[in-house]
């Protein structure tokens, strides 16, 4: 029996099949999934920051996309999980409020920025994704087959 099991906001978790992973609330953050797809162990991660130097309370790496995204993998591989077998998903990064010209001040876009790059030299590869805009997001991964559903106030739910 499938379980749906809640990631919370700085927070990650790994499962594997029949299960699905889930967090609500996804503004600027981003939701960084991967799925190994020959095992089929999946492990998500809500990140807030893209990274972890330069900030004081920097204790808690699921927080930031430098030091959050091995751990997760780091996880996964516990579990079973092969890096190489490894693709990943994203969703979120939005940016929720009206800033100023300032780059730094879009959070969303450098939390996508800095999973993509952490991806990158991970070697993982990115299949799909749902990013920027300015609305939240709520995801839900499956470890059956790595579909991640996405729901939106206003603009329904889709799947990649």
């Amino acid at each position: 029996m499938m379980e749906i099991i809640k990631v919370g906001m700085a927070d990650l978790n790994v499962t594997g099949y029949p299960n699905a992973l889930t967090t609500l609330g996804l503004g600027s953050c981003v939701g960084v999934c991967i799925y190994d797809t020959k095992t089929k162990i999946i492990g998500m991660i809500h990140i807030m920051l893209p990274y972890s130097w330069g900030v004081k309370n920097n204790t808690n790496p699921a927080k930031f996309a430098d030091t959050g995204i091995p751990l997760l993998i780091e996880k996964m591989e516990e579990l079973g999980a092969t890096k190489k077998n490894m693709v990943s998903k994203l969703a979120g990064g939005a940016q929720m409020f009206e800033v100023t010209r300032s780059e730094f001040m879009n959070i969303g876009k450098r939390n996508v920025d800095a999973a993509k790059k952490v991806l990158y030299e991970q070697n993982i590869p990115i299949v799909a994704e749902d990013t920027g805009g300015n609305y939240g997001r709520t995801i839900i991964f499956y470890s059956e087959d790595g579909r991640l559903e996405i729901k939106t106030i206003g603009k329904g739910t889709k799947t990649i």
